[in-house]
């Protein structure tokens, strides 16, 4: 019963939330003057060249059927409405929809997000006890000499750095998403089941898609990971040692319990809790710091959608306004189910926050 509570007021969090910062990022385009704001709704379909007359008359048409001229709550209501209807404007810069286009790039996105998390998570929590059960040993210092390396190199450089070596150099990774379907999807003979071409790739009994789509990934994995993997590890590591100087585990060891008994079933229980807030931390900063790696290797998923839009001619307002959204919505759930995770490790912590 208490854990639903704890899970009632989660999931309670997520309106609010979203109202938070929907209402602050549209009061920034309602200081626009309602003649630049219809931009927004103007989807260019027509195949013919329409006249400054024309325009203007679609325009103002705009104009009073979205309330543009209209109090804020009023035009703020009308937006919410309309995204909840599945409207999020036109993309002049790709001239398609804003939600059509960002729902066709999030699996790339997601993929290179994805595998990030499933190798940082596990990598961060072992290594981090590892180095902390024998802190001061040769393993703790390896792990704190390359954890130092990890989070003082920035991911940019350090992408640019693989790059060079990998990529130019070596010419083992490359860049980019899998060249192999480029010449399969022109063959008609392959079904993106999933958007995630390692699985994809399997599915279609093509396992020479995932094997080169994961040969594509490994940069940007790594790139994207070492970072958090490191600052993980260090919150592991100083959280065991501090629970391998209490008592129940000096109790624990005199019992003659075994050593990985001591350290998997007792420390690192305890230890999990901090692990855990670095590793909300770490999955929240991931959603953004994933369009940065993208860039760098070329993937063309979310990233190249506002690095276009904004960096156009005039920039492209419906989709910086609608990835912002998107951006968001993505976020939430994994903070959700982590602070789920959190509440499961530690009771004590959804009591607490009932009963205050």
């Amino acid at each position: 019963m208490t854990f639903l509570k704890f899970l009632i007021r989660r999931l309670l969090a997520i309106p609010l939330t979203l109202f938070v910062i929907t209402a602050v990022l549209f009061a920034f385009i309602v200081t626009a003057p309602p003649e630049e704001r219809a931009a927004l709704y103007f989807p260019p379909r027509q195949p013919r060249i329409l006249t400054d007359v024309q325009i203007q008359a679609m325009l103002e048409r705009i104009i009073v059927e979205h309330g543009l001229d209209k109090p804020y709550p009023v035009q703020y209501a009308n937006w919410v409405n309309d995204l909840l209807h599945g409207d999020w404007g036109w993309s002049p810069t790709f001239n398609t929809d804003v939600l059509e286009l960002l729902l066709l790039r999030t699996p790339v996105t997601a993929e290179l997000t994805l595998y990030s998390v499933l190798l940082l998570i596990p990598l961060g929590l072992i290594s981090g006890v590892a180095a902390g059960w024998r802190h001061g040993g040769r393993t703790d210092a390896i792990f704190r000499f390359t954890a130092f390396l990890g989070t003082s190199i920035p991911p940019f450089i350090l992408g640019l750095i693989l790059l060079s070596i990998f990529y130019i150099g070596l010419r083992w990774f490359p860049t980019g998403r899998s060249g192999v379907l480029d010449v399969t999807l022109r063959r008609a003979t392959f079904t993106p089941y999933t958007g995630f071409l390692t699985l994809d790739g399997l599915l279609n009994g093509r396992p020479d898609i995932t094997i080169d789509a994961f040969r594509h990934l490994a940069l940007p994995i790594f790139t994207l990971s070492l970072a958090h993997w490191a600052t993980l590890g260090r919150v592991t590591r100083a959280a065991m040692i501090e629970e391998i100087d209490k008592e129940y585990i000096t109790s624990a060891r005199a019992r003659g319990l075994y050593n990985r008994s001591v350290v998997w079933r007792h420390a690192f229980r305890n230890a999990l809790l901090p692990a855990l807030t670095s590793s909300i931390l770490s999955a929240a900063s991931l959603v953004t710091g994933v369009f940065v790696v993208e860039v760098i290797f070329n993937i063309k998923g979310l990233s190249e959608l506002i690095t276009k839009g904004i960096g156009a001619f005039t920039p492209d307002t419906p989709l910086a306004l609608g990835f912002a959204v998107y951006s968001v919505l993505l976020v939430m759930p994994i903070m959700i189910v982590l602070d789920l995770l959190k509440a499961i490790a530690d009771p004590r912590l959804r009591e607490g926050e009932i009963a205050s």
